[in-house]
């Protein structure tokens, strides 16, 4: 009988491996038993053993198939035997297996099934071979992609003779191999029409980059930051030419951009300016506004110097009047203190 049992199981665990596209989980054992006290055993004992799952596809009733079996680590002394003793137990067991997630690394499952159990020695009337059915609960927890720890409690019933015995296994999972997936079906695709060439679009240039397209741009050579109107010609160039506390000398750094500012005066001769002169808010008003005044003129002068004509310069007190800054910092008075030049039509 027993190689009868143990053939079949063999099969059966044939079969599926062979007809199945299943990813396999195979889970060492360790654990222990407790049984009845009419089994005329100890009723504490250790098993170790191991289990392979048949993980089945998405949709069936249950969600693995257990094949496995245990074995008592020691051999178990009978209570009523004579000295000397003793008896080993194996079982091999199948169970249906039903998972429910709990999180993404946490769930439960219950299993039930059938099996057989076979002892070394049969030293008592409850100590035969036969079937047996168990059920249980487990927990699952995934340590990393590959590696789980389970849990369990497995209620056995012997068919023999109704004896119970209650088996808790820990161990850890490991899966291997993939399912095979079917590949997708491609849906037909439609004709397509022949697409008939476009023909490039032409990008309208802006050479001097002043935001007015070369088309439109009656002042083409605007100089980069300067502000102009919608022909492109120039409105406002900040000069940045900044002084010193109650000065209206030019600095030398400032020599640059005056040079700049003239090229652009000479090169068309119908551009005329108004050189605007600024204060900080320290000082009375009408200080300031003298002042402002004869910071102007000095950049008139120098612009003067560099070939643009007197008669196409204006040059233009405004004291405190337009500050660009706050006036309660001291860089911010630095800023106010500055000429500016508009240009006029």
């Amino acid at each position: 009988m027993k190689k009868i049992l143990l053939s079949t199981l063999a099969c059966a665990s044939l079969v599926l491996a062979a007809n199945s596209d299943y990813k396999y989980e195979i889970t060492p054992l360790i654990g222990g038993g407790l049984g009845e006290g009419n089994h005329n055993l100890d009723r504490n004992y250790a098993n170790a053993g191991l289990a392979l799952g048949f993980n089945q596809e998405e949709g069936s009733i249950i969600d693995q198939f257990e094949l496995g079996f245990l074995r008592t680590i020691q051999d178990v002394d009978g209570k009523n035997a004579l000295k000397g003793q003793d008896t080993a137990i194996t079982r091999v067991f199948g169970n249906l297996v039903k998972n429910y997630g709990l999180t993404n690394d946490f769930s439960l499952y219950a299993l039930a099934g059938l099996g057989v159990e076979f002892f070394d020695h049969e030293l008592s009337h409850h100590q035969e071979d036969g079937l047996f059915g168990n059920y249980g609960l487990g927990m699952k927890y995934q340590l990393m992609d590959s590696l789980a720890l389970k849990f369990d409690v497995r209620h056995l019933i012997n068919f023999n003779h109704g004896d119970n015995t209650m088996l808790y296994t820990l161990g850890l999972a490991v899966p291997f191999g993939e399912r095979t997936k079917a590949a997708p079906v491609a849906a037909p695709v439609a004709p397509v029409a022949p697409v008939a060439p476009v023909a490039p679009v032409e990008v309208e240039k802006d050479t001097d980059g002043d935001g007015v397209l070369d088309r439109l741009d009656k002042c083409p050579s605007t100089p980069k930051g300067a502000k102009v109107d919608t022909v492109g010609c120039i409105t406002l160039i900040n000069l940045n030419v900044n002084f010193d506390t109650d000065k209206s000398d030019i600095k030398d750094i400032y020599s640059t951009r005056i040079h700049e500012f003239a090229k652009v005066m000479n090169t068309d001769k119908k551009l005329k300016a108004d050189i605007e002169g600024h204060t900080d808010s320290v000082g009375s008003v009408a200080y300031n506004q003298k002042l402002s005044e004869r910071r102007a003129a000095s950049v008139v002068k120098a612009l003067n110097g560099l070939g643009v004509e007197k008669d196409r310069l204006r040059a233009v007190g405004y004291g405190k009047s337009k500050p660009i800054a706050s006036n309660q910092t001291a860089e911010g008075r630095a800023e106010n203190r500055r000429v500016q030049a508009v240009m006029v039509k």
